[in-house]
């Protein structure tokens, strides 16, 4: 090869790693020509190479002595087409999150066990929810009203396709829902593949024997990084479930018939068989790979047992169904939907449930004093809030389907409405209701934006007075502006609980008022409200659709909706197996294996450079080395949002303990600014007047303040803030680099 290319591994290495959105190695590097010295084109480890030959310079690669090095892991959650197909399953991360956001004390483990339990109940019942609004729309809407004898497809504005359905099998209904069944079917294989294509790609990398399996810290276990048999034997149990809501909606309206009757008994009993093995302690355990400890044998086969039922009795419903199951009950609507309704309800109690296991356990986790370092987010109820928005993120994606299905076919309406027309497919008076919350949460987050923006402009007035002495008057409004914007990000769980606290009570007020039949969702205030939220989630739906549709064609737009799953996919698929595929699983093993290499002797140091989601990253590496491998890696951090997010939602992870954990194993700079709405510090926060005036004012070595915008000399305008970027062009960058630096370069 021509040109230089630095490929060794002794010395000193500077092993970058970087944060959202799928930053490009060239960029990490700043360096216009990146080679992949190690790994492949989804992760892959880069280095500088020079096509005009060996530089020079002190800030060159130099063989056996020093090197800068970046590890490019975007390909996972930004460079895959796939990821398109992801939007949907955004519920399903939701719910892994909680579990990680749960409060661990030392006391009440019985208590944790069960909200666990309930945990994995609550994800089964969610796939159930998605699933069943895809079964609704194909096998009700269109296979039994739409297709029936006088009803919208037999007019002719309908689909060529659901014309000559009705007419050929106007008399067999059991036919046209077993052709519509085809729909949801799809679904779930779909979900099936996604989930073991994952699996095969992300989540089979062991990690290398290091931290030890029985250190006190969560995060520093390796079996949290080592989830493929469990992952399975959950995405056997959520399958089987799903496949299982397909047949029963298919056998139900004929259980007065002797075979609908022991198909539809087949069908419940292997979703009553999924929800008893899932909320089994053992159906989810890791464990460590480096023990050699296994599974029950009894496990794996009751798992592969309830995959074979699924199978074979929605083979035996499919058959039955195109054979002929008779004329089936009677009704405007799919008999056998007060089972969809049922599983809402239990949904709903659950959730009442979890919120009481989850205040328990967070008043019993309940830090003492008064440290920041171990501020809960919303009281320690993170984990219930993120399952509500999980179940309202799903109710929303199922009902934007339903009411889009409804008016493509026909014209949706409810079934107390009088005399209806033939075009009209008819909803619950309960989805009508449950649509009528979206404007009422509408206007709450208004009102919650109109009080967030009050609190920042008190705080810009009272930055601005601060910054004057420093900035001057000119330039003191502005950056004041920057910093109380940014400062925003604090209050993020608030604002999360009160639009939870809203959706939780209009939900709940919208199944009671359907279930009891109190106000018919007709006409008046009641009607618009409906109406205008149908109109909203069918918006939503459609716009989902065309961004899911662009992000496969465009890579940058994957790039932008990849920093969700950045943030989101970090923790590992430990109650949901068909959420996007956790990142972290391929990625810390991959890592501490990359620094063993680097790091061989004690003439070899790394210093770790983690930017924004990568200092988290570099964080739960560095609890995975060797005790002897820390004494050669350092740990440099910037943008950080490991204490700011990580420790406020994930105490028992990132709180205090496992902070703590990470500075007692290696040497640590961490550098933030205050204009960054992400990063920040990790112990204590220096005041930057103060150390403006006197110099550096903390009692944490660890973090260090990042002046920004840099103060603009006299008659200059003022500089252009960096936020949350370029923390490696800040001077203060090498400065910390050059503290951590343990080994002297040879002469």
């Amino acid at each position: 090869m021509d040109g230089f290319l630095d490929d060794t591994c002794g010395g000193l290495t500077e092993l970058r790693v970087h944060g959202v959105h799928g930053t490009p190695p060239q960029t990490t590097l700043h360096h216009p020509h990146p080679w992949r010295v190690a790994g492949d084109g989804v992760t892959g480890f880069y280095r500088r190479w020079w096509p005009e030959g060996r530089p020079a310079g002190g800030d060159a690669d130099v063989p056996g002595v020093r090197r800068r090095e970046a590890y490019a892991w975007g390909g996972l959650t930004s460079g895959g087409r796939t990821l398109a197909l992801w939007l949907p399953l955004l519920p399903f991360s939701l719910v892994n999150l909680a579990y990680f956001m749960l409060p661990r004390p030392s006391r009440g483990r019985w208590l944790r066990r069960l909200a666990e339990a309930g945990l994995r109940l609550f994800a089964l019942l969610l796939t159930g929810t998605l699933v069943g609004a895809v079964t609704r729309a194909s096998v009700d809407l269109f296979g039994w009203q739409c297709t029936a004898p006088g009803r919208a497809c037999t007019l002719g504005g309908a689909p060529a396709f659901a014309r000559w359905l009705a007419e050929t099998q106007a008399g067999e209904p059991s036919r046209r829902l077993a052709v519509a069944a085809l729909a949801p079917l799809l679904v779930v294989a779909l979900l099936w593949w996604l989930g073991r294509r994952t699996w095969q790609r992300d989540e089979q990398t062991v990690v290398p024997p290091g931290g030890g399996p029985h250190s006190p810290i969560p995060l520093a276990r390796p079996r949290l990084w080592h989830g493929g048999a469990p992952v399975w034997r959950l995405r056997v149990v959520h399958v089987s479930f799903a496949a299982a809501s397909v047949g029963l909606a298919v056998a139900g309206p004929f259980a007065a018939t002797r075979a609908g009757f022991a198909l539809t008994v087949a069908n419940a009993a292997v979703q009553v068989a999924a929800a008893a093995l899932v909320v089994l302690p053992s159906i989810a355990r890791r464990l460590d790979p480096h023990t050699g400890a296994a599974a029950p044998a009894w496990l794996t086969w009751s798992c592969r047992g309830l995959r074979a039922a699924a199978a074979l009795t929605l083979a035996a419903t499919g058959c039955a169904a195109l054979a002929g199951l008779g004329p089936g009950a009677a009704g405007r609507q799919l008999p056998g939907l007060g089972a969809g309704t049922l599983q809402q309800t239990l949904v709903l109690g659950l959730g009442l449930l979890l919120l009481a296991a989850v205040a328990a356990l967070a008043i019993l986790d309940q830090p003492r004093g008064h440290n920041p370092a171990e501020r809960r987010a919303l009281g320690g109820l993170g984990a219930w809030v993120a399952l509500m928005l999980a179940a309202g993120m799903a109710n929303v994606l199922a009902l934007g389907l339903l009411f889009w299905t409804a008016g493509y076919l026909g014209e949706p309406g409810s079934p107390t409405a009088l005399a209806p027309p033939a075009v009209m497919l008819f909803l619950d008076d309960t989805i009508w209701w449950r649509a009528a919350v979206v404007p009422l949460l509408a206007l709450a987050a208004l009102a919650v934006a109109a009080v967030l923006w009050r609190a920042g402009r008190t705080e810009r007035d009272r930055l601005a007075k601060r910054l004057a002495h420093y900035y001057g008057e000119r330039h003191a409004p502005a950056v004041a502006a920057l910093w109380s914007c940014a400062a925003l990000t604090d209050r993020a769980g608030l604002v999360l609980g009160v639009l939870t606290g809203v959706g939780v009570a209009g939900v709940t007020a919208a199944t009671a008022l359907g279930q009891f039949g109190l106000i018919a969702p007709v006409g008046g205030l009641a009607g618009a409200l409906s109406s205008a939220g149908s109109w909203a989630l069918v918006a939503v739906g459609v716009g989902l659709v065309l961004i899911g549709r662009r992000a496969y064609r465009d890579g940058r737009l994957r790039r932008t909706v990849g920093i969700l799953w950045d943030v989101s996919t970090f923790w590992p698929r430990a109650v949901h197996p068909l959420g996007p595929p956790c990142y972290a699983e391929r990625v810390v093993p991959e890592l501490v294996a990359r620094v063993g290499r680097l790091a061989r002797t004690d003439q070899d140091q790394v210093i770790v450079s983690g930017h924004s989601q990568g200092s988290v990253i570099a964080a739960a590496v560095v609890l995975q080395l060797k005790p002897e491998l820390r004494r050669r890696v350092a740990l440099l951090t910037h943008g950080s949002p490991l204490r700011r997010l990580y420790a406020a939602f994930f105490p028992a992870w990132f709180g205090a303990e496992g902070l703590a954990a990470v500075r007692a194993a290696v040497p640590w700079h961490n550098l933030y600014r205050l204009s960054d709405p992400i990063g920040g510090p990790v112990f204590r926060r220096l005041d930057p007047f103060a150390a403006a005036s006197h110099g550096p004012v903390s009692d944490d070595p660890v973090d260090r303040h990042c002046w920004d915008p840099r103060r603009p000399a006299l008659g200059e305008p003022l500089p252009e803030a960096r936020r949350h970027s370029d923390y490696w062009l800040e001077p203060s960058y090498d400065a910390a680099f050059d503290r951590l630096v343990r080994i002297k370069a040879p002469a």
